[in-house]
């Protein structure tokens, strides 16, 4: 009888030294275990047009057709993407936004003449601002359609001095946008013994040339998209003029847009770069502009606690107080970003003393011209 006892306690023992529910409560704590995190990333093809319970956006083109959607849709994806993060988390995303730019439907030449010059009321026979050349172009051609291009010839007058121009100007919905034309003295400067492109592919290879001449001194900044109006030799193979008819050699006006990296120009495909920077409150992923921020050594010295760098916030010492603190972050970040917009967040790290060295954080968000507790 002994041993049955003996064998059950053994048995017991095993029962309770082997207990399955301890794990899956281990894995619970992982799971409710919050993590922060911060990164930058740059969405893929893949991620555009994978599907959705793959991680992808599932969408039919590599883009976003607005920020808008972006906005809306990267939220799930990040969810996806970085499932184990959770409050206080920031990523900014890099993404492809289109942003077409339309190449002409049709083309008309014209002249302005002096009669034209004298009846828009402009008594020194030429323009001598933008709005004097579009209230002419929406007399000239009322019942414009949409992507017409006007290859306008024109005198400007500026800075005293009167120049001859040849510019395009293409009606977008009833506005009319210019695209810069190239002179004569222009095409001679690239090799060409008349001032047009005897192809396209001699155009698309010496424009980005001429463009990063023409534009050096003009304050481009990456990202700036430019419309060149060039004229073409046309063979009679082609109904360039959308007439369904051939007609016979010429040359025509068209316009090309490139987009400025910064260095080069390259011809504009019709999509831009932009980026949105999410963080995470605790529950979502939301468009959010914080940057997380740690004190340095001149921060310190700023505010007159280099000597330990950091906060001693120990009851009855100068940092104790939450507002004491707010006041010198304040101090700092009015410093260091004077040009932060109302709205800015931040989550500044700092160092305390509190009988041990720690580091705490801080969120604020700047309202009005003080930097308040979120």
């Amino acid at each position: 009888m002994k041993k049955v006892v003996y064998y059950f306690a053994i048995f017991t023992l095993i029962l309770t030294s082997c207990d399955p529910l301890e794990d899956i409560h281990n894995e619970v704590d992982a799971l409710e275990s919050v993590v922060s995190g911060e990164a930058t990333y740059t969405l893929t093809e893949d991620d555009y047009t994978g599907d959705v319970e793959d991680g992808g956006l599932g969408f039919s083109f590599p883009n976003f057709s607005s920020e808008e959607d972006a906005k809306a849709e990267l939220p799930a994806f990040l969810s996806a993407k970085y499932p184990a993060w959770g409050n206080e988390s920031l990523v900014t995303v890099n993404f492809d936004l289109y942003a077409p730019k339309f190449d002409e439907r049709s083309l008309e030449v014209y002249t302005v003449s002096s009669a034209d010059y004298a009846a828009g009321g402009h008594s020194y026979g030429n323009f001598s601002n933008f709005s004097d050349i579009t209230e002419f172009l929406d007399t000239k051609y009322p019942a414009a359609e949409h992507r017409l291009l006007v290859s306008l010839s024109y005198k400007y007058y500026s800075s005293g001095t009167t120049y001859s121009l040849n510019n395009g100007f293409i009606n977008n919905n009833g506005t009319w946008e210019m695209s810069t034309g190239i002179s004569d003295d222009e095409y001679a400067a690239m090799g060409q013994g008349r001032a047009q492109f005897n192809s396209e592919d001699e155009a698309f290879a010496k424009i980005p040339v001429y463009a990063k001449n023409k534009f050096q001194y003009d304050g481009k900044v990456a990202g700036d998209i430019e419309g060149i109006m060039y004229k073409l030799y046309v063979e009679d193979t082609q109904d360039i003029d959308g007439d369904g008819s051939v007609t016979d050699s010429a040359v025509y006006s068209f316009v090309v847009f490139y987009i400025y990296d910064g260095t080069t120009w390259a011809k504009y495909e019709n999509v831009i770069q932009g980026s949105i920077k999410f963080g995470h409150d605790g529950t979502s992923w939301v468009p959010d502009n914080t940057i997380k921020y740690t004190l340095t050594q001149a921060d310190y010295d700023l505010v007159d606690n280099g000597y330990y760098a950091n906060f001693d916030v120990r009851a009855g010492k100068a940092e104790a107080e939450e507002s004491v603190r707010l006041e010198k972050i304040n101090t700092i970040l009015k410093n260091n970003f004077p040009s932060d917009a109302e709205g800015q967040k931040y989550i500044v790290s700092y160092n305390v003393y509190n009988g041990a060295d720690a580091v705490w954080a801080l969120n604020v968000i700047k309202v009005g011209t003080e930097y308040v507790k979120q």
